[in-house]
């Protein structure tokens, strides 16, 4: 297929798409517990809801795109994602949101597995390793900026800034919960997706083998594999590492450092996900010059330090350890991928497909530190990630990938740039 560099960047704005919506939760965290005056444990039912879809969805959504298509689909996430986001909007509610979370959860997992592959028949296959870079800074772009449109609008809606937009969301919103205006906004954004949707040519993609999904068959002999469960849990360890951090890191500020969650609290967490971004990048060159498992076991030996200096270390000191463990596991969602598919030597679609299901550890584990925090506080309900990182540490040492990550010199990395 010819390039289409206007599809690329239609892939490239759902990717911030789903990131900016994804990654919310965080700031919103203390604002919701004040709102609803839930314990950890509830509140932490609210990214168990959105995460839970993840791992109910990702294999089934790669089978319904092979039978109707990629732009069917994408029509019906958008529209799941508008139906749940204009639910909570209308009815904000702690019951409501957590279906609406469920609902566009679903959404954003069959995008994530739709964007993929469309993503090389649109840019090239010669061009998917660049773009797939590309969509990954677009990601964690979204994730820095959203916080900051958070504190924009919870500032203009206390009466900083008197405009007819403010004026109607002010009286949409009840309660004086200004940060339910958000769902607002990602229902209009929603809606103009589904609207540009259908007005634009989606290609057919054509999969290769191994990017098909398999029989059922396939899938139990996979899970018959001791490596497949040992990546698998490996995914489910990182995700819910990641969205613990993102998740609690604000409420965690507030409650031992009395921060305010709308502002500092909230550009805290965007400094974690730029500080991802930038590790991302980092890491491409580091993967270069170094064996990836080398890399993963210095990424988890530093986290475990970085995350200690958090929890314990006094106001100043979790300002920027928590951002700092935003750079230091950059790295690991992509190794733990990479080194999975590297230990197998077929049937990759499958085996993608199940590690994507691992990305329900996002909804498990900070469901485990908030139902600890209930119990034993909060600070020591997050050592609970010593686990996790622990987990991705056994795995650095354990794996044996049948192909290495290609590496060079250093002095012959710089030549090449």
């Amino acid at each position: 297929m010819k390039r289409n560099n206007f599809l690329v960047c239609v892939i490239l704005v759902i990717w911030f798409v789903i990131s900016f919506v994804t990654n919310i939760l965080g700031p919103l965290m203390p604002l919701i517990i004040e709102t609803y005056k839930l314990s950890l444990t509830m509140a932490a039912f609210l990214p168990f809801s959105f995460f839970l879809a993840y791992g109910i969805m990702s294999i089934p959504a790669g089978i319904m795109i092979e039978k109707i298509g990629e732009k069917k689909s994408m029509l019906i996430a958008f529209s799941l994602n508008l139906i749940g986001a204009l639910s909570f909007a209308f009815h904000p509610t702690y019951t409501i949101a957590l279906s609406s979370l469920f609902v566009i959860g679903i959404g954003m997992a069959m995008l994530q597995v739709i964007i993929n592959p469309l993503m090389r028949t649109a840019g090239g296959e010669e061009n998917f390793a660049f773009y797939s870079v590309m969509a990954q800074m677009i990601f964690g772009l979204a994730s820095f900026v959203s916080p900051f449109v958070f504190s924009y609008m919870i500032k203009s809606l206390n009466g900083g800034i008197a405009n007819i937009i403010t004026d109607n969301l002010r009286d949409l919103v009840g309660n004086n919960a200004y940060w339910t205006s958000l769902y607002w906004l990602f229902s209009l954004i929603f809606v103009i997706m589904v609207i540009l949707l259908t007005i634009i040519k989606i290609p057919v993609v054509k999969l290769n083998d191994d990017e098909k999904s398999g029989t059922f068959k396939t899938y139990l002999n996979l899970l018959k594999q001791k490596e497949v469960w040992l990546f698998f849990l490996g995914i489910v360890a990182y995700v819910g590492t990641e969205q613990s951090l993102a998740n609690w890191m604000s409420e965690f500020l507030r409650a031992y450092h009395n921060v305010d969650p709308s502002t500092v609290g909230a550009n805290t967490i965007a400094l974690f996900w730029g500080l991802m971004t930038v590790g991302c990048l980092l890491g491409l060159l580091i993967l270069k010059i170094w064996d990836s498992k080398k890399v993963l076991k210095s990424a988890c030996i530093l986290s475990v330090l970085i995350l200690f200096v958090a929890l314990f270390g006094n106001t100043q000191m979790a300002l920027w350890a928590f951002p700092a463990a935003g750079f230091t596991i950059s790295v690991m969602f992509s190794i733990i991928f990479s080194l999975a598919l590297n230990s197998v030597t077929k049937n990759h679609g499958s085996f993608s497909g199940i590690l994507c299901s691992g990305i329900f550890g996002g909804a498990l584990v900070p469901l485990i530190v908030g139902n600890l925090g209930d119990f034993i506080g909060l600070k020591y309900a997050l050592l609970f990630l010593f686990l996790t990182l622990g987990y991705i540490l056994f795995l650095s040492f354990t794996a044996q990938p049948i192909v290495a990550n290609k590496t060079i010199k250093l002095k012959d990395l710089f030549k090449t740039l």
